[in-house]
């Protein structure tokens, strides 16, 4: 046990300083291949970044899905780019009522629809795919019971506080969720993959609870039908996935395209505007909140999948050697930089010079790793960070342990870097715009 605890130490040590998700981490440090052993009707964990896109990647793997120039699963990174790849959103959320400020990040296309993205992606890799929607709890739990008895892996979205493992506190019932893969029983309770490469398991009562929650995607499973992926069809998804995210990155959108970067960094020090940081944060209220958020969000813990730019650079390096392109690579060695700079400013949001944004920090690290790594085995260590992490969260829900002069500082690095990210990936679109008008 306590050479254990000194590994993932040693990992989550490798995770702070290079932005690296926990399954590359462990790889780079062990040399060890992602996945764990098959459960029931031979399912295998094989890990992931995003829940979006890894539900569809390890779900099509565990289905045999293959593209047939190589015979090997789709990659997730492969998944991304085919859906269109990388988004940008930016929204500063004031629920005055309740004395909340909420700090939403998007970076996946289509961000803000997640039901029009899947759709998309399984569209264009040619699979056929059941979407079940349903108001009704006995047929939707019916048609996952079917998927199930079928030995079939199903996608289901669900309420991120109400499956329990990551331990929120109640209050975040009905905030947000996403899609998790539930792949067998065991007992009253149902084995889900959720980017774990452990077994993880929860009370079906709580995963049909979770599923009921969120009314926007009540109930909503997919069921993914067997299959291969033809070479062209892989082809013309890729080209279609390349252009997709160049012309989506292109628009104007200030919330869901890149220059929702530039109003962030604008709004980092603008003393004018009434939704600056610098007016919305004048009393303390949701400041540590929204910076936690800000570093949660832009790096691979919790639940979001961190800012992606990393595994889009994957893609592009796979669609370079699919469709012949190296100019491909090229862009992706622009993408992975700005990957580094989203982690350089993810460092920054939570100083470790704070030592309460230190602890923040480390603790968000525990509660990820143990769920992560250790599954149902983690669920101990998982609880007691979650609610020590709680507990810090709460303390400084109205109040922040920099000072006003501490806290200028702060939002002036802030800004600068997200400007610096802005120009960054507006000139990695423009080369890939560039490459995606010659394929």
């Amino acid at each position: 046990m306590t050479k254990q605890k000194h590994r993932k130490a040693r990992i989550r040590a490798r995770m702070a300083r290079t932005g690296e998700r926990y399954v590359t981490a462990r790889r780079h440090l062990l040399g060890e291949q992602a996945g764990g052993p098959a459960g029931e009707h031979g399912y295998r964990l094989r890990g992931g970044v995003h829940p979006e896109t890894a539900a569809i990647a390890n779900t099509l793997a565990n289905l045999g899905v293959t593209a047939a120039h190589d015979g090997q699963p789709l990659s997730e990174a492969m998944v991304l780019g085919v859906g269109g790849g990388l988004g940008a959103g930016y929204i500063l959320w004031e629920f005055k009522a309740y004395h909340a400020r909420i700090l939403v990040l998007g970076f996946r296309n289509q961000w803000q629809y997640p039901e029009r993205w899947t759709a998309k992606v399984l569209d264009r890799l040619g699979i056929e795919a059941e979407l079940h929607h349903t108001g009704g709890a006995r047929a939707a739990a019916d048609r996952l019971d079917r998927a199930l008895d079928q030995g079939r892996p199903a996608i289901a979205w669900v309420d991120q506080q109400l499956i329990g493992y990551w331990h929120l506190p109640e209050f975040l019932s009905g905030h947000a969720g996403y899609p998790i893969v539930v792949h067998g029983r065991d007992g009253e309770r149902v084995r889900v993959d959720d980017r774990n490469l452990a077994p993880l398991t929860m009370p079906r009562a709580s995963l049909d609870a979770a599923r009921a929650r969120i009314g926007s995607y009540r109930h909503r499973l997919v069921v993914i039908e067997p299959g291969a992926v033809a070479t062209d069809r892989l082809r013309a998804a890729v080209t279609a996935g390349v252009a997709d995210c160049a012309e989506h990155l292109s628009q104007n959108s200030a919330s869901f395209s890149l220059p929702a970067w530039r109003k962030w960094a604008r709004m980092m020090t603008d003393t004018r505007n009434a939704k600056a940081w610098p007016r919305v944060f004048a009393d303390p209220r949701g400041l540590v909140g929204a910076l936690a958020s800000a570093y949660e969000g832009i790096e691979p813990l919790g639940t979001g999948g961190g800012n992606l730019r990393g595994l889009y650079a994957d893609f592009l390096d796979e669609a370079a050697a699919l469709l012949d392109r190296p100019e491909l690579g090229q862009v992706a060695a622009g993408f992975r930089e700005i990957a580094t700079a989203w982690h350089g400013l993810a460092e920054a949001a939570l100083p470790l010079t704070e030592p309460a944004f230190a602890e923040l920090r480390e603790l968000l690290a525990t509660v990820h790793t143990s769920v992560v790594a250790d599954g149902d085995a983690g669920a101990g260590a998982a609880a007691e960070a979650a609610g020590r992490l709680w507990e810090l969260r709460t303390r400084y829900r109205s109040d922040t342990p920099l000072d006003a002069a501490a806290t200028q500082a702060l939002f002036q690095t802030l800004g600068a870097a997200v400007d610096a990210i802005h120009q960054a990936e507006v000139a990695a679109v423009e080369r890939l715009t560039t490459v995606a008008a010659k394929l």
